[in-house]
């Protein structure tokens, strides 16, 4: 199941291997406060000017994620909408126009519409209607129109549109009453790849004629695997697609249209997260998941040869953006200690330029913290990758509480970069380790696989294992190790104080699970192509409700004995707020500690600053009422 829908590192796998107290660690650094934190600027996106002389992106400066415009000569962003309640989240210049697109919803309510913003200020909804969801699926290689899917005929599926530019008019290009997943459109129109999921570590792939409705195969195979279709070449004669067919990673390959032959095109001792070509096929950016990290490879597509990235900060790329001159590069670069910023790079002269400062002044990076990639053993040997974050001042003689930090999912991973809540945390003096239990993404498919149907079970003995392992630091009070996290995170929090009642000091729940009879039969309708895999996966509910009662952690409330706090969007389509409510209630009722915060404006995940500020305060205020001692130094 996915409810969370986006260098090299050591790896340690015993604790010894880890220096005791290192004395750089041993130094008090000042308490920056969640306001402070949540100054900084969160960025995603962006999209060139038809001159290129400037950048548009996504920004929640203003509090609300809205779209503002970077000079490329790096003068101070600019806000472009004003939106004061719903996040706005750019899509793209329309190409040739100063007009752009971008998505919305209605507080978290995940039914998106595409948006047309004209250069005068006047907004257009492009998919109007009650209750659908649109999707932004591209522009077509002529730029003269875009690619979207919308479930507005049947909530269950999404027909694929083509909107013409000249006049917003649209046509139909595919009706889906199947539950296909769409993968790309050939540059001529004719050809769209598809899959088709059966589980979460297997599908098909097809491509589709367009002009016959013809369906043609493309991935007869034996055992397990999983086929991501990329794009297609610009002349339209191959298919480049990621698969992980006899390989523990996913790598990429590509399709001969004409001939049927396939070939491969880029391997790594990761797995190729996706690859994209520039506006003309003369650049192809690959994504490695590389232990947790983004590493980016730009080739000249014809000959393969790799281009040399320029010298950066301390931080990874993410997010390229070739310009459609193909003559600049615009990327992010971010790290443990910093925050994402726009940086726009030029081919021929090499030059670089920083376009954006998004950490709040106030806060010194020295006084954060890197994440550090460990191993350690988890109850049948199997070992659990994860990032360990320890405060300045943790040492032998100022033990720490440690929070195991559980990503969503289930198949998520939590990955290096910065986390504002993270650092704010460990500022705060807590230690964090970010759990990548069996059944996260990124360490190959038997690692990805191994949760199945044992959700609830095996994954959080990797988390009990975790604080096993913590129990090995010096710097590290296990007496106090906190369960925290979202979404599927949040189940095995709820989890992990139901079924292991004494491991751990308190849990925080963001969203989580609490009855998975409800949840698996109360999926939005959009998942409609995913239900089949999910179910394989998570248990059928009408086949399967024994074992999903037994590890639904409202049915055995009453185990449950150490405080928890809970925080739920009262708009919610994938986790309902009932969830938080019955759990909530059902250890209010036998006299427990169960504290709940509800935010009416947000969904499955909260987008809004004052929000996120009110979310993590009542964290820490919670953590440092149950968990920390009257005498602890942070």
């Amino acid at each position: 199941m996915r409810l969370s829908h986006p260098g090299t590192a050591i790896a340690l796998v015993l604790a010894a291997a880890l220096p005791a107290t290192p004395l750089a660690a041993q130094r008090r650094v000042p308490r920056y406060t969640i306001e402070q934190f949540m100054a900084t600027v969160a960025l995603g996106g962006s999209s060139f000017a038809p001159d290129e002389s400037s950048i548009l992106l996504s920004s929640n400066e203003s509090g609300v994620y809205n779209v503002w415009e970077v000079s490329a000569s790096g003068a101070r962003p600019r806000q472009v909408t004003t939106s004061t309640t719903d996040a706005i989240f750019l899509l793209g210049h329309v190409p040739g126009s100063p007009a752009f697109l971008y998505s919305s919803d209605r507080g978290g309510n995940e039914n998106d519409h595409l948006y047309l913003r004209q250069a005068d200020g006047t907004v257009r909804d492009l998919t109007p209607g009650d209750s659908l969801k649109a999707v932004f699926l591209g522009w077509a290689t002529d730029d003269r129109s875009f690619f979207y899917g919308s479930n507005a005929r049947d909530r269950r599926f999404f027909d694929i549109h083509e909107m013409q530019v000249a006049d917003w008019s649209t046509r139909l290009l595919y009706r889906d009453t199947t539950g296909y997943d769409f993968g790309t459109i050939s540059p001529d129109r004719r050809w769209m790849a598809v899959t088709k999921n059966r589980t979460t570590n297997d599908n098909n792939m097809w491509i589709v004629d367009l002009t016959s409705g013809a369906m043609r195969h493309l991935t007869p195979h034996q055992g397990n695997a999983t086929y991501a279709p990329m794009e297609f070449s610009r002349d339209g004669r191959w298919l480049y697609y990621v698969t992980d067919e006899g390989s523990e990673f996913s790598y990429l390959k590509r399709y001969e249209l004409a001939g049927g032959r396939s070939e491969d095109v880029e391997r790594a001792d990761w797995d190729v997260m996706y690859a994209y070509f520039s506006k003309t096929g003369r650049y192809l950016v690959v994504g490695i998941n590389n232990d947790a990290r983004t590493e980016i490879r730009v080739y000249e597509a014809a000959t393969h040869r790799r281009i040399t990235l320029p010298t950066l900060p301390v931080g990874e790329i993410r997010g390229v953006n070739i310009s459609p001159s193909e003559r600049r590069m615009a990327f992010y670069v971010n790290g443990d200690r910093s925050p994402s910023n726009l940086f726009l790079y030029d081919f021929q002269t090499r030059a670089l330029r920083q376009l954006t400062r998004t950490m709040n002044p106030e806060i010194d990076a020295a006084h954060l913290v890197d994440a550090q990639v460990i191993r350690y053993p988890s109850f049948d040997g199997l070992q659990i990758p994860s990032l360990l974050y320890r405060p300045h001042a943790a040492s032998r003689t100022n033990r720490v509480p440690v929070i195991l930090w559980i990503h969503g999912g289930p198949g998520g991973q939590t990955r290096t970069g910065y986390s504002a809540p993270i650092q704010f945390l460990v500022n705060q003096g807590y230690g964090i380790l970010g759990v990548n239990n069996r059944g996260s993404s990124g360490y190959g498919k038997t690692f990805y696989a191994a949760d199945d149907r044992h959700h609830g079970e095996s994954d959080l003995d990797d988390i009990v294992w975790a604080k096993r392992w913590l129990g090995g630091l010096d710097w590290v009070d296990t007496a106090r190790t906190v369960i925290m996290g979202g979404s599927y995170g949040g189940y095995l929090t709820l989890a992990g104080v139901t079924f292991r009642p004494t491991e751990f000091a308190a849990g925080v729940d963001l969203f989580g699970i609490s009855n998975w009879l409800r949840t698996l039969t109360s999926i939005p309708p959009w998942w409609e192509s995913f239900r089949e895999a999910l179910y394989a996966e998570m248990g059928d509910p009408a086949t399967d409700s024994v074992r999903l009662r037994r590890i639904s952690p409202l049915f055995h409330a009453d185990q449950i004995q150490r405080p928890i706090l809970v925080l739920q969007g009262a708009n919610d389509p994938r986790v309902l707020k009932i969830e938080s409510d019955e759990i909530v209630a059902a250890v209010r009722r036998r006299g427990g500690v169960a504290e709940y915060v509800v935010f009416d404006d947000e969904g499955h995940g909260f987008v809004h600053k004052v929000n996120q500020i009110r979310a993590y305060r009542a964290i820490h205020e919670f953590l440092d009422r149950y968990v920390r001692p009257p005498t602890a130094t942070p």
